[in-house]
Formats: C-alpha cells, sequence, structure tokens
C-alpha cells in the first residue's frame, strides 16, 4: 500500500513544463488522499498553464508512475498556479502578462450550462440566459459545447460563418452574443464520429484561437451527461460555475443530480437549478397543467443545497420572418422576461451587475 510519503516522493521531482521546476519547487502538490480499501489514490496539481498538451503529458507520468508504485486506481485535478508564483518562477523573456481565456489573468466569468439527460431544454437555457445577459448590457460569449449535437447556431437563426483574420478566428456576433460551434467547421448534418482526445483538442481551441475579446461571461452548452467533453471542461476551466437544467418529472430530477454531483466533486461552484417545461398555460382560461408532473426542479435544488433560479413554462417563440431565431423569445415576451430576470439573478450571483 502506498503512503503519502511515498507518494510525495514520486511526485516532487516531476517538472512543471512551463517553469521548468519541479513540483516541489512550485508547491504544485496541493492535495494527496489515499483510499487503502481500494488501493486509490487521489491528487490535485497546480501548474502554470492547463487544459493544454503539456498538462495531458504531466498527467500520464503522474498516472504511469503512481500505478508503477502499486496504486490500483489514480484520481487526478488540476488547477492553476498563483500568479506570483508563475512571476517568481517565469523563464527570462518571457511575456510578463499571459492574455487569453485560459490565462490566470482573465477575468471572464465561465457558466456552464449542463443536463443530466437530453431533451430537457439545455440548449434553449444557454441561449436565451446568453441573449438576456447581452440585454442586461454585459459582454458575452457562447460556446456550443455540444460537439456531437450541436444546435445553437440553428437555435438562434445564424447563417454566417466564423471568419479567420490572422491566426485567430473570429466568433459570429448574434443578438450581442458571440458564438463559436462545431456546427461552423462540418458540412450540414454530417455526423462528428470522434473519440474523446480529438474532442479535448477542438474544445482547447475553441479557448484559445477564437478572438473572443473582453468577455464578461462565457456560456458553455455542455452534452448531456458526464462524459467526455463534460470532463475536459472541469479540467480546463477550475473556477468555472455551473446551472444545471432539469424538467419537473421526478426521473429527470434524479439523472440530474448526477450532472450537479460531477461539478460539486470537481470544485465547481453550483449556481443554481432551472426548471424548464415547468407548465403549460392556458392562453384561453390562464389555468396551468403539470404535463411533466412537479415538483423535479425543487427536488434537485434541494439536494444540491443551491437556489431554484426559475421555472420556465412550455410556449415557443413569436418567429419573426425578417429576423428568423427559432428558439430566442423577444424581451416582451412572457417568458423573455422570465429569461431576463434569471439573467439579473446570474449577475448578482456573480458580482457582476
Amino acid at each position: 500500500m502506498l503512503t503519502e510519503e511515498k507518494v510525495l516522493e514520486i511526485l516532487n521531482p516531476i517538472e512543471d513544463p512551463f517553469l521548468h521546476k519541479s513540483l516541489k519547487e512550485t508547491n504544485g502538490i496541493i492535495e494527496i488522499k489515499l483510499k487503502e480499501e481500494k488501493n486509490h489514490v487521489s491528487v490535485k496539481i497546480a501548474l502554470a498553464k492547463i487544459g493544454t498538451s503539456e498538462q495531458i503529458q504531466v498527467q500520464s507520468t503522474i498516472v504511469n508512475s503512481l500505478k508503477e508504485a502499486g496504486a490500483e486506481t489514480v484520481g487526478l485535478r488540476f488547477t492553476q498556479l498563483d500568479e506570483s508564483t508563475i512571476s517568481k518562477f517565469r523563464p527570462t523573456g518571457e511575456e510578463t502578462e499571459e492574455k487569453g481565456l485560459l490565462s490566470p489573468n482573465n477575468k471572464t466569468t465561465f457558466i456552464a450550462i449542463a443536463s443530466g439527460k437530453g431533451g430537457v431544454g439545455k440548449s434553449t437555457v444557454s441561449v436565451n440566459l446568453a441573449v438576456s445577459l447581452a440585454r442586461l448590457g454585459k459582454k458575452v460569449g457562447l460556446i456550443d459545447a455540444d460537439i456531437y449535437g450541436f444546435s445553437v447556431p440553428d437555435m438562434m437563426g445564424i447563417v454566417n460563418r466564423p471568419v479567420v483574420r490572422g491566426e485567430k478566428i473570429i466568433p459570429v456576433d448574434r443578438f450581442g452574443v458571440k458564438v463559436i460551434s462545431m456546427a461552423f467547421f462540418v458540412e450540414e448534418n454530417t455526423p462528428v464520429i470522434w473519440r474523446g482526445p480529438m474532442l479535448g483538442k477542438m474544445l482547447n481551441s475553441f479557448f484559445t484561437e477564437v478572438e473572443w475579446g473582453d468577455l464578461d461571461y462565457l456560456l458553455l452548452d455542455l452534452p448531456p451527461g458526464t462524459g467526455d467533453v463534460a470532463l475536459d471542461v472541469h479540467q480546463m476551466l477550475p473556477s468555472c460555475k455551473e446551472i444545471i437544467v432539469t424538467t419537473p418529472h421526478p426521473t429527470a430530477a434524479f439523472v440530474a443530480a448526477r450532472a450537479g454531483a460531477m461539478a460539486l466533486r470537481t470544485n465547481h461552484e453550483v449556481l443554481g437549478v432551472i426548471e424548464n417545461m415547468s407548465y403549460f398555460e392556458s392562453s384561453v382560461t390562464g389555468e396551468k397543467e403539470y404535463v411533466f408532473g412537479k415538483g423535479g426542479g425543487e427536488k434537485l435544488a434541494e439536494e444540491l443545497q443551491v437556489p431554484l433560479l426559475g421555472q420556465i413554462p412550455l410556449q415557443q417563440p413569436d418567429w419573426n420572418d425578417d429576423d428568423f431565431a427559432p428558439s430566442v423569445y423577444d424581451i416582451k415576451h412572457k417568458i423573455g422576461k422570465i429569461y431576463f430576470n434569471l439573467a439579473e439573478k446570474v449577475a448578482d450571483l456573480t458580482n457582476k451587475e
């Protein structure tokens, strides 16, 4: 059985690939946890840069070294070194201030919109929350990170494609939101048949190769569940916040709890729960019909110990043939007002008033 001292002995000499100093020198070994009954080792490592190919190499070195020493399974999380440590060890001649969304100096608030299963309206929530934040005067970007089931461009009525300027991709601006999606890089209705590592590289490109400019918020429409892309987001963005979307049905809420639990276990803050398709309100009688049941959102929020941010009823947007966007609600629409109130709550929770 491995001891904490033995794990330290293995990890201490491993170098931070950007600072060329050992983890011992940078104090990059943040946490070590051992589970004797399962012979499991869990470690948290701080590097100067995360979400890079170099991080993947360090990850492979650590996992292989610990398994060779006797660990049956290895859990590994990465976080960013503090700026004072990076400045202390930064190689001579390197820029003193790094730029980009993944740099420690970046002030953008990342919000991932997650769900436990498909079909709950997660992308609709992502699109309308992004548009509503822009209506509040915020600088907003939206990554359609549902790489297999991308739908954001169609939902927002986007017909243009990004252009390349120099070495950067310029995202498409729609309703004041800068948008990037896998849909822009494949032929129409062509399936994406990729393995996990390729998905991670594409997601990293969305962060590093797109000219986002200064953003207050970057929203990520995640694939449903807790698969490869969600895991990549959790590793690349250690300070990402999350909103969990569910329907009122108890089973949907039960499944959504997995996505919330994953966020909490990776130290991501869950801002709250949004219950979509909460009820149908008759335009004739005003009576509410709870066609998908009741209580799922409240139950999920209670389980995750977060607020229920809002309940969104069933009703389609009013379509405008001149400015067609099939899933975006006008600010005067009843549901558009609900989304605007949600945006105000998110701005308040993230201290960006």
